[in-house]
């Protein structure tokens, strides 16, 4: 069971990763790069280094810290994709089960907890279930 949530991770990466401006061989599509824009998925987060190069990208990110058994999780997982799809904020999913460590330096200590990060800071923490309202309204006073 674990080798299919494994591939199943791998392919939805890989379909993130086509749809963020680059074809099937990672070369990246003749697109418009006169400002900068967030992506219209949640980004994945696999450790430090990604979530920080994310939060040093985009002006403003999301960040979900979930986990794949958690009921709350899966409810907001469709309000986090709407605001990724329609917001400028990026949003970055972090698995707390794969990275406790990345949870555990940011003070996560239950799921689903969303940290919004302003500027490279982090500007405000959401724990628990969200509305789609609450979410845009917190990324508007940060954007």
């Amino acid at each position: 069971m674990p080798e299919e949530i494994e591939e199943i991770r791998r392919q939805k990466l890989e379909e993130l990763r086509n749809r963020d401006g680059t074809d099937e061989t990672g070369e990246a599509n003749a697109t418009d790069e006169t400002e900068p824009r967030s992506p219209s998925e949640p980004i994945p987060v696999d450790g430090k280094a990604e979530l920080t190069e994310t939060v040093a990208e985009h002006d403003v990110v999301l960040v979900d810290f979930y986990a794949d058994w958690c009921g709350p999780c899966q409810m907001l997982e469709p309000v986090v994709e709407t605001v990724a799809a329609e917001t400028d904020a990026a949003v970055a999913k972090v698995d707390v089960d794969a990275d406790q460590g990345l949870a555990a330096e940011h003070g996560v200590r239950g799921v689903p907890t969303l940290l919004l990060f302003a500027d490279g800071q982090p500007a405000e923490r959401l724990v628990g279930m969200q509305d789609e309202a609450r979410l845009r309204s917190v990324i508007e006073e940060h954007a």
